[in-house]
């Protein structure tokens, strides 16, 4: 009986919305509102159709929902009617979709970002990525990434969620309520601040607001602070907002069924798209559509929402070649661009500062601005390129790494590490001038004119003798400068220290990997005995930088000395030990030169 009377509820609405004037309203109003009904608007006559015909199924949704588990099957009723379909075949029909896609737009944005000969495993690879947290309460603060491929957005988005939950952490209640509105120009007022290592400690509910804000933040970020597009399906609708969490998940497992992407057209059937020019009405749309960025197509709808905000022709615009797709092949992974794109808000190709004149009226694009959180690579100790101060130094201690198939993330909990001592200071000024000239692409030399334009900036004073030799081959080469430089006397502007004692660093940093691998440390137990769990990676490295400022030194591998003391909260590590190595203390090494990097356990993985 209760079944038929929902049927009759919906054939009701379905009669209601094909009216051309307000049908009498089933509760009971005012005796004047009624009487006004003929002079409502068809406006009106169209809101007041959406609202009933929403409570109908509101009200056959709820009774059917304390019935079935959010984990069940389908919601079906006796006759065999699926109204989970019925119900989302009516949202889309009556409820304002926002903005589709037109033909032109879908086919450019498909050919953007997969080219015309992309394969279907590439494109099963994006649309089978969630933007999910690890369930293992030990990693519960990484996102995890299942498929090869979309880890260059997950990776970004990670960056920008540490951030939150480690320096911002009091804000993720305040955002309960709204959304912070200067997300990308709050600076602490603290010269040095220490987050809590306790990740475990860190409530669902802070984790979920965190990667809300971080999504709204790089979303303005990509629409130069002035909007934030934001990409959901079509076939969801508005209704999915106001349902409880139990018939969101089972609306949106039914709108995921059997949908992929295989063609430009497919984006412009499933697409939907929604512009916000206010942090705090993006904050209220990503908060309610987190459960489809949760879903298996959030880190392609996300990368999507991206592009769109930026402008398609501000992203090929970006481009030094833009007839390249963004995701690479063969192997479906995130380019740099993408990568870029999420964490200074344009695509550029490269990661060098600013950009650089090659003649002719041709340049090549980098990065223009300092940015929240950085970028280090495993290709600049393979000399393949050179990451500007942008990207190396960024305002928080935060670092996405790329290697040659994978980005993973890399972090400090103390601000201080990336604190500079007066021969540190000098060396960045240094090294941040003679790139200024460098127009090889990172190849580390430059124009004997370059070079004294570096002297000037610098002021350094170079003997005469000095001078010629670097200066005899036509261009210098900075490795040959730097060791100039290592023995020049601290009065001609050189870094010549008698002491040998100052700059010495000893400091934490922590690597996510958000693959998720057999961790053969823990197990679970099974009918078919003891298991390794499936987690994220998550390492503690312990980094000591020598103090010896030496060409020697610098060239080679330093181990700690023991009678040297180190300050801070990490005193205790005071004792020299072994120097372990893996890829990722490579990519450290080109943000702290002299780096001795120390772990427990299995190496850091950065593929």
């Amino acid at each position: 009986m209760a079944d038929q009377q929902e049927e009759e509820d919906l054939r009701l609405a379905l009669r209601m919305s094909m009216q051309n004037s307000p049908p009498e309203p089933k509760r009971s109003k005012p005796e004047e509102a009624a009487n006004s009904t003929t002079a409502m608007t068809s406006e009106d006559s169209r809101r007041l159709q959406r609202e009933l015909m929403a409570a109908a199924a509101e009200k056959r949704f709820l009774a059917a929902a304390k019935s079935v588990p959010a984990s069940g099957p389908p919601l079906k009723s006796d006759s065999g009617g699926d109204l989970v379909k019925k119900y989302m075949e009516i949202e889309a029909k009556e409820v304002s979709l926002g903005n589709e896609l037109s033909e032109e737009e879908a086919y450019q944005l498909f050919f953007m970002v997969f080219g015309s000969g992309v394969s279907k495993d590439i494109l099963a690879q994006w649309s089978n990525q969630g933007i999910r947290f690890s369930p293992d309460p030990e990693t519960s603060m990484i996102l995890v990434q299942h498929e090869g491929g979309p880890c260059g957005v997950l990776a970004a988005i990670q960056a920008f969620i540490l951030k939150h939950l480690l320096f911002f952490p009091d804000e993720l209640v305040k955002a309960g309520q709204s959304m912070p509105q200067n997300l990308s120009s709050r600076r602490l007022s603290k010269n040095q601040y220490v987050a809590s290592n306790n990740f475990a400690a860190f409530t669902e509910d802070a984790k979920t607001r965190a990667l809300v804000i971080s999504m709204g933040e790089i979303l303005f970020l990509c629409g130069n602070n002035k909007r934030a597009v934001i990409a959901t399906l079509s076939s969801i609708g508005d209704g999915v907002e106001g349902s409880q969490d139990s018939l969101k998940d089972v609306i949106i497992a039914h709108a995921l069924e059997g949908l992929s992407i295989e063609s430009a057209s497919d984006l412009h059937k499933i697409l939907r798209v929604d512009t916000y020019t206010t942090p705090a009405s993006a904050f209220k749309r990503l908060e309610a559509m987190i459960p489809i960025f949760q879903g298996r197509m959030g880190a392609l709808l996300f990368l999507i929402s991206a592009l769109l905000s930026r402008g398609l022709d501000c992203v090929q615009a970006d481009r030094d070649d833009p007839s390249l797709p963004l995701v690479t092949a063969p192997f479906g992974h995130a380019s740099q661009e993408i990568v870029n794109l999420l964490l200074c808000g344009q695509a550029v190709p490269n990661v060098f500062d600013g950009r650089m004149d090659l003649g002719g009226g041709m340049f090549l694009k980098g990065v223009s601005a300092n940015v929240e959180v950085g970028f280090l690579t495993l290709l600049e100790s393979l000399n393949f390129c050179k990451v500007g101060q942008n990207l190396k130094r960024p305002k928080w201690p935060i670092w996405v790494v790329g290697s040659e198939s994978h980005y993973t993330v890399l972090f400090a909990l103390d601000t201080a590490v990336q604190d500079e001592n007066e021969l540190e200071e000098k060396e960045s000024r240094i090294r941040k001038a003679f790139d200024a000239q460098d127009q090889s692409g990172g190849g580390g030399f430059i124009s004997v004119e370059g070079f004294h334009q570096v002297l000037r900036e610098t002021n350094i004073r170079l003997p005469s003798e000095k001078l010629d030799s670097l200066c005899s081959s036509g261009f210098i080469v900075w490795s040959e400068f730097w060791q100039v430089i290592l023995d020049l006397d601290k009065s001609l502007g050189g870094l010549k220290d008698s002491t040998g004692q100052m700059g010495r660093k000893v400091f934490n940093l922590y690597h996510f990997n958000g693959i998720a691998k057999s961790d053969l440390n823990c197990s679970q137990s099974s009918s078919g005995g003891e298991t390794p769990i499936q987690r994220p990676r998550f390492t503690k490295l312990r980094v000591s930088v020598p103090p010896r400022w030496t060409p020697e030194e610098f060239m080679t591998d330093v181990a700690v000395p023991s009678s040297s003391e180190p300050s801070g909260k990490d005193a205790e590590v005071a004792k020299p030990e072994p120097s372990q190595h893996a890829p990722l203390v490579d990519c450290i090494r080109t943000r702290w030169p002299r780096a001795v990097c120390n772990w427990v356990g299995d190496p850091p993985s950065i593929v």
